[in-house]
C-alpha cells in the first residue's frame, strides 16, 4: 500500500473540491448544516456524496477541510477534518470608488475581492448615475468572487455614503490617494514609497465636479496620483489602480 508520501496516493483534499464561506465558526470536529442554495449547490451542482471534501471558511479562524457526513436534496452535513489556513491578513486598503450603473459596479465589486481590498466604500458624487446599492447582491458578488479565488477573508461591504460625509469622518492616520483626470505624480512612484493605512478614491462616469475636486484636495490626508495620459472609465480605474498597489505596496509584493 502506497504511503503518505507516495505519489499514488491522492492528496486530500483535493483541488478541485468546492469552496464556500458560512457564517458558523469553525473548528476541529465541528459539525456544520448547509441548507438552502449551498446546499442545491453542493448537492445538484457539484454531485458531493458522503466522504466527499468540501472547504468552508468561515473569515474568523479561517480555511477548513470539511468531510461530507451526509447529503440530502435539500440539506448537506459536513464534519472540519482540519484547519488547512489561518485567516489572511489582507493589506489595509481601502477601494472607495463612486457608484456606477449596476453592471459596472458589479464588476468593481468582484475584482475588489479577487484583488484583496480590506474594505469596499461606494460612494455617491454629484456626477453619479447610481444613488443606490442592493447590499444583499453586492455582498452575494463580494462572497462568491471570495470563494472563487481562494479568500480566507471577505473584504468589509460598508453603506453608501455621499463624499461629504466620507469626507468628514475620513480617519486622520489613513492615506486617500486622489485618482482625478486632473493628474499628479505617477501612481507607481507614489504606491512604491507608501507605507501605513491606505484608501482609494474613484469618481464617477462624469468625474469629480471643481467643488468635489477642491474638498478632495483639502484634506491633508489626500495624496492626488495620475493613472496615466488616457481617461478611464470608473470600473477601469478602481480595478487598474487596485492591481498597481497590490503589486508595489501590498501583498503581491
Amino acid at each position: 500500500m502506497a504511503d503518505q508520501h507516495s505519489p499514488m496516493t491522492p492528496a486530500w483534499p483535493p483541488r478541485s473540491a468546492p469552496r464556500l464561506f458560512v457564517e458558523q465558526e469553525l473548528g476541529e470536529g465541528a459539525q456544520v448544516r448547509i441548507e438552502g442554495p449551498q446546499a442545491h449547490y453542493l448537492g445538484r451542482v457539484m454531485r458531493v456524496s458522503v466522504g466527499d471534501a468540501v472547504i468552508l471558511c468561515d473569515d474568523m479562524t479561517g480555511e477548513w477541510a470539511m468531510r461530507v457526513e451526509s447529503a440530502g436534496k435539500r440539506e448537506v452535513t459536513l464534519v472540519a477534518e482540519q484547519m488547512l489556513h489561518p485567516r489572511e491578513q489582507v493589506p489595509d486598503f481601502w477601494l472607495c470608488p463612486a457608484l456606477l450603473k449596476k453592471d459596472r459596479f458589479d464588476v468593481v465589486l468582484e475584482k475588489a475581492s479577487e484583488l484583496g481590498a480590506a474594505r469596499v466604500q461606494p460612494v455617491v458624487m454629484r456626477r453619479c448615475v447610481a444613488d443606490k446599492l442592493n447590499p444583499d447582491r453586492a455582498r452575494t458578488i463580494l462572497v462568491e468572487a471570495a470563494e472563487q479565488c481562494a479568500r480566507t477573508a471577505l473584504p468589509q461591504l460598508a453603506t453608501p455614503v455621499k463624499l461629504d460625509a466620507l469626507l468628514r469622518d475620513w480617519p486622520a492616520e489613513r492615506t486617500l490617494f486622489f485618482a482625478d483626470e486632473t493628474g499628479g505624480p505617477p501612481v507607481a512612484e507614489v504606491f512604491a514609497k507608501h507605507k501605513g493605512p491606505a484608501a482609494l478614491l474613484i469618481g464617477p462616469e462624469g468625474g469629480f465636479d471643481e467643488a468635489e475636486r477642491e474638498a478632495v484636495l483639502a484634506m491633508p490626508q489626500t495624496r492626488p496620483i495620475s493613472l496615466g495620459p488616457r481617461i478611464l472609465r470608473g470600473e477601469t480605474a478602481a480595478i487598474a489602480a487596485s492591481a498597481l498597489y497590490m503589486g508595489l505596496a501590498g501583498d503581491w509584493a
